[in-house]
């Protein structure tokens, strides 16, 4: 028989499963991508809140994705660090510890889903009604709009977690590298089809919310495209649009190759890794891309560069 034990307040975590000439790789990559994705995050979101001419509708809107890699990141990857360096045997977490650590990567996942579509609706308005761009961009609109993606976020996520903590715990293991909200329900012996009936739900109407609302501004977009004589409306289009578009796809891909692999047990081990790269690879890519395809970040940097080479020439 097997024995259990009861909402203990202390948890085990499996962790990510690395050989002893492999760890310390491992370690310095996850370190070293953590350290990128803070620096460029929080650089970008100063440089934005510095720069007079990046006060646009379209960077105040950005800034919430560097947020949200701030928070998904800081959540997760530390912890990570730390548990690649001790035993199995040691790598324990509290449960209150581990909710708040599935809230927040839920939130990060959501977040960076919602708000990409209040983007889309930004670039929509910007190319397809840019006479009224500036009426319609007006700073009440992006304060709803933000409020709107965080809000929708924060409730979704909110049951989600909250339908796993109600049920009492039998189990002690997280089979993950870090909390989420499956690892928590699974450490229940009661019935979580109500868990599992949501959860479908939640992703469902995530993703079908998020790619519809961004396959239909496309399509829009590309229809006025389409039909303006205006090259400069169609490069500014594109350029815009690329970028959004890009990073929307990273992040789409991410979570679907998570989702893919959860239907193939035997590749649970791809699955935990994939799970911590959905975190890393946005963070960092976020912010390059933008920064590239931005004319008004690379005018910004550029200064920097040059007013720094007058002064130490």
């Amino acid at each position: 028989m097997e024995n259990f034990t009861y909402n203990s307040p202390i948890l085990q975590v499996e962790g990510l499963k690395v050989t002893e000439k492999s760890m310390y790789p491992v370690f310095l990559f996850f370190f070293f991508s953590y350290l990128f994705i803070m620096f460029t995050n929080v650089g970008i979101v100063v440089l934005i809140g510095l720069e007079k001419s990046l006060h646009q509708p379209m960077y105040m809107l950005f800034c919430n994705l560097p947020f949200t890699d701030i928070i998904g990141n800081s959540i997760m990857v530390p912890r990570l660090l730390r548990d690649i360096l001790v035993p199995p045997s040691e790598r324990v977490i509290s449960y209150y510890e581990c909710v708040v650590q599935a809230f927040t990567t839920h939130l990060y996942a959501t977040a960076s889903h919602t708000v990409l579509i209040i983007m889309a609706f930004d670039r929509y308005v910007a190319i397809c009604n840019p006479l009224r761009y500036a009426t319609i961009m007006s700073g009440k609109m992006l304060i709803t709009l933000t409020v709107s993606a965080w809000g929708a976020a924060f409730v979704l996520v909110g049951i989600l977690v909250g339908l796993s903590i109600r049920l009492n715990r039998c189990r002690t293991m997280i089979m993950n590298p870090y909390c989420d909200n499956a690892s928590l329900f699974k450490l229940s012996c009661e019935s979580v089809f109500i868990n599992n009936v949501y959860g479908l739900t939640f992703t469902v109407v995530l993703f079908a919310s998020s790619i519809g609302s961004v396959a239909l501004t496309y399509t829009k977009i590309t229809a006025v495209c389409l039909t303006s004589n205006n090259k400069s409306l169609n490069t500014k289009a594109l350029k815009t649009c690329s970028t959004h578009l890009s990073v929307y796809m990273i992040m789409l891909l991410s979570g679907m190759l998570i989702i893919a692999l959860h239907r193939y047990p035997q590749y649970s081990d791809y699955r935990k890794l994939s799970a911590i790269l959905f975190h890393i690879i946005p963070g960092s890519l976020n912010p390059i891309i933008y920064g590239v395809q931005s004319k008004e970040i690379r005018k910004f940097l550029s200064n920097i560069c040059r007013s720094k080479q007058k002064v130490f020439p």
